[in-house]
């Protein structure tokens, strides 16, 4: 999503010659010397941090040396690389760099006067930006800084220089004290620890391995296993270097329940049967499923209107389905099934059930009519496949960790109630669109300016608080856009590539919109499925048996993964969820089929 250029931009490309700001640096003096840290990029990033990853050292095209800088943008994050350097009060200072590319800054913030940008709209070769500023009567450090526009093409900067008075030395902080871990899950530990003066971010390590940085004095350790003693240690870092680690804490998770595998074999097929309406898959009975389907989803429990979290399933009428089963066969199918080892779920919402829990009162109907359907037929679980206008996010509600949207909030209390109410054995899955999901590495919410789309990442603070509640996540890799993967590169639906980039997110986590402080974590493998259409006829992306096998060959062997680079090998994955077991059926079962031939090991 590209925004508007801003109109200071537009003014100062109007008043530069060639686009250029230029501003005469001032004479150097003698006390005067080179402040900025590993400028020619010669030792890589090293005193440099560039927002999303979006920076790397290239050995050409250069300036100097034989390394520069290479960025690139998105289009919610312009590449910004900075360092902050220390500096001395109501003291002048030259900035100057050579940048090549579209739209490229130079400049510095936190002066304490006032903070200085100059740019090129243009430098197809290497072009020199300069400008100066002088500090403020208690400024003792700035932050430098190049960046690039939103959506336009990489930029590089090489032999970046800031020139003036240096500052008192930065002394590495001092180590941290009272690190304490609160109550853990089965798969999660909070950590707290005491703020160190001087400090501008704490390295937290898990058995003597950096397992994160923040910037805060808190950190939550997810993705661990039930049951399990885990020692942490924090240290505080600045520009001068890291402290000596702090006295060691340990905590065991807890046994955990109903985040585990639900009874689920290690590699499951998942499938939505289509219960309450018929299209032209045709109407498939509950004993005719066929054995390959380890979860039946139960499409759809939908409300009886958008925002009143009343539930209601029926059956396809006869009128419709003029094969459908009656009520009391439908139940004895279900407990067949069971007895088979098989798990049914309803499902709530699909493309025309939109739920919107708004209020208490429609949580707390949710719960109840929810629970009855669950009783009634003495189903295993719950599916939440809310589309469409269901979640979307109120403005500045900017942190999946603490979400204060209602329908949002809501959601997550209801399902912690059923969850309660129905013990550890409760199944309970998930299948939201990529748009939701992960759509959040570049775009949350309406943003930090607003103009987004309130939807963009809806589900993460759902999923991130039900974690160690969920059984099964399985986006749906299908009715799609391009999306970013972790590569910093878009990939579209319908092959290999695809399923390969976006479990590899789901499974290594990411930094939400771009944020390196507000990271997702990853989910276990055995929590994860990949949702595909099932045939050409079910939706748009379907992908062949032959990608699919590639898929999964990538992300359980390190084998057939094409060009995208994963960031692990995750032999667990749960297994392949389809839309849907009719379509399945209507396509002579060439879905199923191929998973149930498929060799995991």
């Amino acid at each position: 999503m590209d925004r508007a250029r801003p109109l200071t931009l537009l003014l100062a490309g109007a008043l530069a010659a060639g686009g250029l700001l230029a501003l005469t640096p001032a004479a150097a003096r003698a006390a005067d010397t080179e402040l900025a840290r590993n400028g020619g990029f010669e030792a890589g990033l090293d005193g440099w941090t560039c927002t999303a990853g979006s920076g790397a050292v290239v050995p050409s095209p250069v300036h100097g040396g034989t390394k520069a800088l290479q960025a690139t943008p998105a289009g919610s994050d312009n590449a910004q690389c900075s360092q902050t350097v220390t500096v001395k009060p109501n003291s002048t200072y030259t900035l100057s760099g050579w940048v090549r590319g579209s739209y490229v800054y130079l400049g510095a913030s936190g002066t304490g006067t006032t903070d200085v940008s100059t740019w090129t709209a243009s430098a197809p070769d290497w072009q020199k930006l300069s400008t100066t500023f002088t500090t403020g009567a208690s400024t003792t450090s700035v932050t430098i800084h190049t960046h690039g526009w939103y959506g336009t093409p990489a930029y590089q900067a090489d032999d970046l220089s800031l020139y003036g008075p240096g500052g008192d030395p930065v002394q590495t902080p001092a180590t941290p004290t009272g690190l304490t871990a609160g109550s853990p899950t089965s798969t999660s530990v909070p950590l707290t620890w005491s703020a160190v003066p001087g400090a501008t971010s704490y390295k937290v390590y898990r058995g003597g391995t950096l397992a994160a940085t923040v910037t805060g004095t808190s950190y939550t350790a997810t993705g661990l296993a039930p049951s399990t003693s885990y020692g942490f240690q924090v240290s505080a870092a600045n520009s001068a270097g890291e402290s000596a680690k702090s006295a060691a804490v340990s905590a065991t998770t807890t046994s955990g329940g109903g985040g585990g595998g639900g009874g689920l074999p290690a590699h499951a097929l998942v499938g939505y049967l289509h219960a309450s309406f018929a299209n032209g898959s045709g109407y498939t009975r509950m004993a005719d499923v066929p054995d390959s389907w380890d979860v039946i989803d139960l499409a759809f429990g939908e409300p009886t209107s958008v925002t009143s979290g009343d539930i209601r399933f029926t059956l396809c009428p006869a009128t419709e389905c003029p094969n459908a089963e009656s009520p009391a066969d439908f139940k004895a199918a279900i407990k067949a099934k069971q007895a088979a080892g098989k798990k049914v779920l309803i499902s709530i919402g699909g493309q025309n059930g939109q739920v919107q829990l708004a209020t208490t009162a429609a949580r707390d109907t949710f719960v109840s009519s929810v629970s009855k359907i669950i009783d009634e037929y003495g189903l295993d679980g719950l599916d939440i496949d809310f589309e469409g206008h269901s979640l979307s996010l109120q403005t500045g509600d900017t942190d999946f960790r603490n979400p204060t949207t209602p329908v949002v909030v809501n959601l997550i209390q209801a399902v912690k109630t059923l969850k309660a109410k129905y013990g550890p054995g409760f199944v309970l899955t998930m299948a939201p669109e990529t748009f939701f999901v992960q759509l959040g590495y570049q775009y949350y919410g309406s943003g930090p300016w607003g103009g987004q789309d309130p939807r963009a990442g809806a589900y993460l603070p759902v999923i991130h608080a039900l974690r160690d509640d969920l059984t099964l996540l399985h986006v749906q890799d299908y009715n799609s856009g391009s999306i970013m993967g972790l590569d910093n590169q878009y990939h579209s639906m319908g092959g290999a590539d695809f399923h390969i980039a976006m479990t590899d997110m789901l499974l290594t986590g990411f930094p939400v919109a771009g944020n390196a402080d507000r990271f997702f974590p990853a989910l276990r493998p055995e929590q994860v499925a990949i949702g595909l259409p099932a045939s050409t006829q079910a939706g748009n992306g379907h992908t062949t048996p032959t990608e699919v096998n590639k898929a999964l060959d990538c992300l359980t062997k390190k084998q057939n993964c094409g060009t995208y680079t994963t960031h692990g090998t995750w032999p667990a994955l749960r297994g392949l969820m389809a839309w849907s077991v009719n379509w399945d059926r209507y396509n002579q079962g060439e879905f199923s089929r191929n998973f149930d031939a498929y060799t995991w090991n």
